[in-house]
């Protein structure tokens, strides 16, 4: 790692203020925001809001009501269930908090609810989640040089066996957030006053890791003991049954996909000893590889849902891997005869472990 945590440490300690507007310390990039009075863009680039958030957010009517929902089903989360994301889900729902308690009517409190309410989701149903900061609308990036610190000590592999370390740092990176839309609304100076509770979160995430990580090479190395045998076996279900083409939703799902997984998910539950599952999903090489990407891992997150919605209880992972692994070639030139034979490659496996009898 080019950036130890020791240094990081010492750089957070330590705060210093040039003689710079506020705007500049921010160290802000987007054009948009370094304009400002009649020549200042309206458009989209700007964030005006599109048709595609107006869809998502709108259903957020009473913005009290769905913080207040949220919290109560957090509450119901173990505190030691993945502290990271059991953290930064009350951080999104404080920073909504405390943003419709100032009268922001720009479209913040809704984006912190939905970021929110996709963690406690997530949480609930016991699927894999995503560390990745999305870009939102009413979000400016501000102090590159915190969020490369945060990159960093999340880069480091002692934060996931360190629970101290993973609260603090889940929210900073929302406190960042939230100095950006301070930023985004033009705010300067009040996105400043965010920053020293950003810096000593960071702070003190890295020094968690530090104790963690000398605590863990002052450790008499433990004798691994031998861990149970297992056995791994996958189910591969074809895509084509599963979903509507292009989809990968609940809507999207065809009578029979749901019949299939209703048996699987039945025939799962009479498997003894059954460990974990692994569902990954696969789309064919035709089209845009990030769309594919999405659509593969959307997939998976559906089947995943639908059996624990069904009674499969065991651990779940989910995972989207776009065209990898094809299970099959085709040279054909005509389109429609390129799609039926790539049919195979679109697919969801189940991989389940069960003790080895």
């Amino acid at each position: 790692m080019k950036t130890s945590l020791t240094v990081l440490v010492c750089a957070l300690t330590l705060t210093a203020c040039a003689d710079h507007a506020a705007r500049a310390r921010l160290g802000i990039q987007d054009p948009t925001l370094l304009t400002s009075g009649l020549g200042a863009p309206q458009d989209e680039a700007a964030g005006a809001a599109n048709p595609q958030w107006v869809n998502t957010y709108a259903p957020v009517a009473n913005t009290g009501a769905a913080l207040k929902s949220l919290q109560a089903r957090l509450d119901l989360v173990q505190p030691q269930q993945n502290g990271y994301f059991r953290s930064k889900a009350q951080c999104w729902i404080d920073a909504g908090q405390q943003e419709r308690q100032a009268g922001d009517h720009w479209g913040f409190v809704e984006e912190a609810i939905g970021q929110a309410a996709v963690i406690t989701s997530g949480l609930e149903k016991g699927v894999s989640l995503s560390a990745a900061n999305p870009a939102l609308r009413t979000v400016s990036v501000v102090r590159p040089d915190l969020w490369k610190i945060v990159n960093t000590i999340k880069s480091d592999p002692v934060i996931a066996s360190c629970p101290e370390a993973q609260p603090p740092l889940a929210c900073a990176e929302v406190e960042l957030m939230q100095a950006g839309h301070d930023a985004w609304m033009r705010s300067f100076a009040r996105a400043e006053q965010r920053l020293p509770d950003v810096q000593e979160n960071l702070r003190k995430s890295a020094e968690s890791a530090l104790q963690c990580k000398h605590a863990a090479l002052a450790a008499p190395a433990a004798t691994p003991a031998a861990a149970p045998p297992t056995v791994s076996r996958t189910i591969a279900l074809r895509a084509d049954l599963l979903f509507r083409f292009d989809g990968g939703n609940d809507a999207a799902m065809l009578p029979a996909g749901r019949r299939e997984l209703d048996e699987v998910a039945h025939s799962l539950k009479t498997v003894t000893a059954l460990r974990e599952l692994a569902i990954t999903g696969y789309t064919d090489r035709l089209g845009e590889n990030a769309h594919n990407q999405r659509l593969s891992l959307q997939r998976a997150q559906t089947v995943a849902r639908y059996l624990r919605a069904h009674g499969v209880t065991s651990p779940i992972s989910v995972h989207g891997l776009a065209s990898a692994k094809p299970v099959t070639e085709c040279r054909q030139t005509r389109r429609d005869e390129l799609v039926r034979c790539l049919a195979p490659n679109r697919r969801v496996e189940i991989q389940f472990v069960v003790a080895a009898s």
